[in-house]
């Protein structure tokens, strides 16, 4: 279950990441990307100028954070260890970035809690969701042979 996750969520970055790539001709803008999804979700969650000033640098303080625990997992992904023991501390190591992860993203929808509300909140977690989606479907469509007539 652990590892169907791990696997889901680095898939799922990845994909984004060559989604994004694809819209700049081939150049990724890594802050042109968080200005669109936080335009996204600001208009999709419906927030206010006032929601938006308390919520946004909450959100940019969790993904900072998410980003460094990826690079952490991706460091420990790039070899496999070479014997036995290794490649157990490799996944326990996996695991415990997996639970800090998560322990991250529950400690922030607490404090989202306390600036927007917790219909917001949701709001805001599909908002993101969404906004992943079109752009692997964005890269997927743009990335399909032009058929033949």
């Amino acid at each position: 279950m652990m590892m169907t996750r791990r696997i889901l969520f680095f898939m799922m970055a990845l994909m984004v990441s060559f989604a994004v790539s694809g819209q700049n001709k081939g150049k990724f803008s890594p802050k042109q990307f968080e200005e669109d999804l936080e335009n996204f979700i600001v208009k999709e969650a419906r927030l206010t100028s006032a929601e938006q000033a308390a919520f946004l640098p909450l959100y940019r303080e969790m993904k900072a954070k998410q980003r460094q625990l990826f690079d952490q997992s991706r460091k420990l992904c790039r070899k496999k260890p070479d014997t036995e023991d290794g490649c157990r501390k490799a996944i326990k190591s996996q695991d415990k970035i997996e639970v800090e992860q998560k322990k991250l993203l529950q400690a922030y929808h607490e404090k989202f809690f306390s600036v927007i509300s917790p219909c917001k909140v949701f709001d805001v977690i599909k908002a993101e969701d969404r906004f992943h989606r079109r752009m692997l479907k964005q890269r997927h469509d743009n990335n399909r042979p032009k058929e033949r007539k």
